[in-house]
């Protein structure tokens, strides 16, 4: 089903338009720099030097040199190899304890927290960075996949099948199919890479999640405008492919420059997100409400990741609270997907009889 008009949006829709359109042009908050701080340095630089912070605990990452200890020893202590992956050394673990020591003090003195090398103030929870984000990631990444499934069982099981090929009438089922996966895939690194901030789980996790994005602008184009022949698909599909594979590229292999990242990943979302809008205001498809309430949904994340709302309790940001907001939202999206199938079938079935 394509574009029909059927009377002007709702106030409602055309205010979620203007918030998109202002999102791309919104500045990330700004936020002062902790590392910054003398305090904090000097902390960093006496944990280094001697292995120990101002309440005397010890790290036990850092090595430091004694007379019955050669002085090229390594300065950090090596973890057993379940727990390598961390890539946790003394120059990580006195960044870390400084920055709570720090954070703690600057509470003491009501004031809020700051940044540090670039990302706020998180405490983690045994092998976990950031626990919330990594348990919320991982269930978004199970609600994609249950959705995933009974959408395949639905298809495949329930809805009529072509007699001459079995295949599926619905002519978008291979397109959902991989938007699945690609889903599966970014919610996957998501979930290590708040389990785990490394170099390699960084761009891993912003590789997949821009080829999700940008697969679902192309989804969104080819179902908004009910593009069914491959020709069409071809051409809406290629440019935006090679788009998305040069950023991932760019990412990986020259400049890992999360602005630009944060940047393009913005203008995809604002535009699929426009895309659905429009689409679910001037529709009449069953399901237009759940493609509004997503789009709601969407915009509030974008909100969110722009201004960079500061920690609170030690464990919930911005960030956090989008991942929460997924979980619901993915449910959505997969009902609509499946409620899509329906619809098409029974309207292809209606004409073929």
């Amino acid at each position: 089903m394509g574009f029909r008009r059927r009377g002007g949006p709702p106030l409602l829709l055309l205010l979620l338009m203007l918030l998109l359109l202002g999102l791309v042009a919104t500045a990330l908050a700004a936020a002062d720099d902790g590392d910054a701080d003398p305090l904090y340095r000097a902390c960093v630089a006496e944990c280094q030097r001697t292995g120990t912070l101002k309440d005397e605990d010890s790290i036990k990452h850092c090595v430091v040199p004694t007379e019955d200890q050669p002085a090229d020893k390594s300065w950090y202590a090596h973890e057993p190899l379940y727990l390598q992956w961390k890539e946790w050394n003394c120059n990580s673990e006195c960044r870390y304890h400084c920055m709570m020591e720090r954070e703690q003090e600057r509470e003491e003195l009501g004031l809020g927290p700051v940044k540090y090398h670039g990302k706020w103030p998180l405490k983690r929870a045994s092998v976990f960075q950031e626990p919330l984000s990594a348990a919320l990631s991982a269930l978004t990444l199970l609600v994609q996949f249950n959705g995933w499934l009974s959408f395949f069982l639905l298809l495949s099981y329930k809805l009529p099948l072509r007699p001459e090929t079995h295949a599926t009438y619905y002519e978008y089922t291979g397109l959902w199919h991989i938007n699945a996966l690609l889903a599966m895939n970014s919610w996957f690194w998501c979930a290590i890479y708040h389990s785990c901030d490394t170099a390699w789980t960084e761009k891993l996790y912003l590789s997949s999640a821009a080829a999700f994005l940008g697969y679902s602008l192309i989804l969104a184009i080819l179902r908004t405008s009910n593009l069914r022949d491959e020709a069409s698909r071809v051409m809406v599909a290629a440019p935006i492919l090679a788009f998305v594979t040069t950023h991932i590229l760019y990412l990986n292999f020259y400049e890992l420059d999360k602005g630009l990242n944060m940047k393009v990943c913005t203008v995809i979302s604002v535009a699929q997100l426009l895309l659905w809008t429009v689409w679910a205001a001037i529709t009449r498809h069953p399901s237009r409400l759940k493609v509004i309430f997503v789009a709601i949904g969407g915009v509030l994340s974008l909100y969110l990741e722009a201004h960079d709302v500061p920690p609170r309790w030690g464990y919930v940001d911005g960030h956090a609270i989008c991942l929460a907001m997924a979980i619901p939202l993915s449910y959505l999206w997969w009902g609509f997907a499946k409620e899509d199938a329906e619809m098409r079938t029974a309207a292809i079935m209606k004409k073929k009889r």
